[in-house]
């Protein structure tokens, strides 16, 4: 039964009352929303990633050790709901939606770029064929039908992700918990005439933020033909190490190779070799070490620098 409604509460002076009682309320709760601790996921900062150019592309630490973006073949099919992609006591990292591969590496990374090099609080706004050769790609009808669905892929695909600190504290968190949500790879983008405006979660700025995050050469990027040589290169760049060594079945599994171990060997092998003509690495090789086959090669810093 509805409440009959008073004289006084019918008063203009009640309604503006009631209208400045009302801003008030949501003035407050946008400031706390802002002021809220990193680990509730609101802790924006600018977008600024130091270091990135047009030779260069850049990729957080933890993604780029992860199997997020993976070496798989085309045509390939792998559906994720909530796996388990990074686990480690300072990370953990689980993602949701269609495996994605190394071309949507090449699209997520530049329009990252896109985004770090737009002005402050604005959105990149880019031509689909500018965006194509930014990514060392022609500009056929094939070519804009490839990225319209690159671009989908990764507004489907979801992480969420814990970061903690040294003492155990939080860093930041996204998705973990019922107050924040997840963090998707894209935000989605606009289309309309021939032109993208990306939408690029602002979150993401944290992620890059303290340094942690992976310079990769972007021309050599665009030289290398193997996809396993270009998921490594994105591996090597998240170690300062000269020397990086490298189980062959952690490898694999993040490769997500479904194949046997021997078959994986022969393409690591060709795809070290790869990198290695290039300069990105050099004196590649396989150990043994207490019975576990090892990958190891000298990271070559002048070419690429984290």
């Amino acid at each position: 039964m509805l409440t009959p409604i008073s004289h006084l509460t019918r008063s203009p002076a009640a309604a503006a009352k009631r209208l400045e009682d009302a801003m008030r309320f949501a003035h407050r709760k946008a400031a706390e929303a802002v002021a809220v601790s990193p680990a509730a996921g609101f802790d924006i900062r600018p977008f600024v990633v130091p270091g990135i150019s047009e030779a260069s592309r850049a990729i957080p630490n933890h993604i780029a050790r992860s199997g997020i973006f993976a070496p798989i073949r085309r045509g390939a099919s792998i559906m994720h709901k909530d796996t388990i992609f990074l686990s480690a006591r300072n990370i953990q990292i689980t993602g949701s939606g269609e495996q994605l591969s190394e071309d949507h590496a090449d699209i997520w990374m530049h329009a990252m770029y896109l985004q770090a090099t737009c002005p402050a609080g604005q959105r990149p706004i880019i031509n689909r064929a500018d965006f194509l050769r930014g990514i060392g790609r022609n500009t056929s009808g094939a070519s804009y039908q490839w990225l319209h669905e690159g671009m989908k892929d990764l507004a489907r695909f979801t992480l969420c992700i814990e970061a903690r600190r040294a003492d155990g504290s939080a860093k930041y968190s996204f998705g973990m918990h019922p107050a924040c949500r997840v963090l998707p790879m894209m935000g989605g983008f606009d289309y309309a005439d021939g032109v993208y405006t990306l939408v690029i979660d602002p979150r993401w700025a944290q992620i890059f933020g303290n340094r942690e995050y992976a310079l990769i050469d972007w021309e050599a990027r665009q030289q290398l033909r193997g996809n396993l040589a270009r998921s490594l290169q994105r591996l090597i760049a998240t170690s300062s190490d000269a020397r990086q060594r490298y189980s062959l079945q952690w490898l694999k599994d993040r490769s997500r190779h479904t194949g046997h171990l021997r078959n994986f060997r022969a393409a690591l092998i060709k795809a070290l070799g790869e990198l290695a003509d290039l300069g990105i690495i050099a004196s590649p090789e396989i150990e043994l070490e207490k019975g576990r086959e090892m990958a190891c090669w000298i990271r070559n810093t002048g070419r690429e620098t984290s």
